[in-house]
């Protein structure tokens, strides 16, 4: 009888199809922790899901300063040191200047500015077409490098930085 059952199964899914979820098998995902640098005491999480082509960022961090502080990707997934300077510099895999996101010149890292609120706490969420997670492309994949939280706003001026002080919290973008 079980026998009979279970071919009645694999009939009724090969004549009606089964419905799955397909697009989980397209989607790629990182949950991120910060770890505080720099004697801060700031924390946080960031994830980074790649769908259809397109990698949604989006972060909260918390222990902050109120103001705007800049986040961006740093070269390396090194989080060793104590002021976070093992991540290296900015990550600029195409070689242009240090700019604002989607603005003329700009770092592949160059995320931008968030804000904290008066308790410390800050969000920035952000989607691009120009990342990608673990497909190889060095000029688009962020696996292997770093995220970093600085102390202080980036003037997407100065070069290479952005002039945005320390670095607070420091995360390495690896699966």
């Amino acid at each position: 009888m079980k026998k009979i059952l279970l071919f009645c199964a694999v009939c009724a899914a090969l004549i009606f199809g089964c419905k799955t979820n397909s697009n989980s098998a397209d989607t790629k995902k990182l949950i991120l922790t910060f770890e505080s640098k720099s004697n801060s005491q700031v924390t946080g999480t960031a994830s980074f899901v790649e769908k259809k082509g397109s990698v949604t960022f989006s972060a909260t961090v918390s222990g902050l300063q109120p103001g705007p502080h800049a986040i961006h990707i740093h070269e390396k997934s090194d989080c060793s040191a104590a002021d976070g300077s093992s991540a290296g510099g900015h990550w600029n895999p195409t070689f242009k200047k240090h700019g604002k996101w989607d603005m003329g010149e700009y770092h592949k890292g160059d995320i931008g500015n968030f804000t904290a609120d008066a308790s410390g706490k800050g969000t920035i969420s952000l989607t691009t077409d120009q990342w990608c997670i673990g497909c190889g492309d060095p000029a688009k994949d962020i696996l292997g490098k770093g995220l970093i939280v600085h102390q202080g706003s980036d003037d997407f001026t100065t070069q290479p930085t952005g002039n945005a002080g320390a670095r607070l919290a420091c995360s390495a973008i690896i699966q």
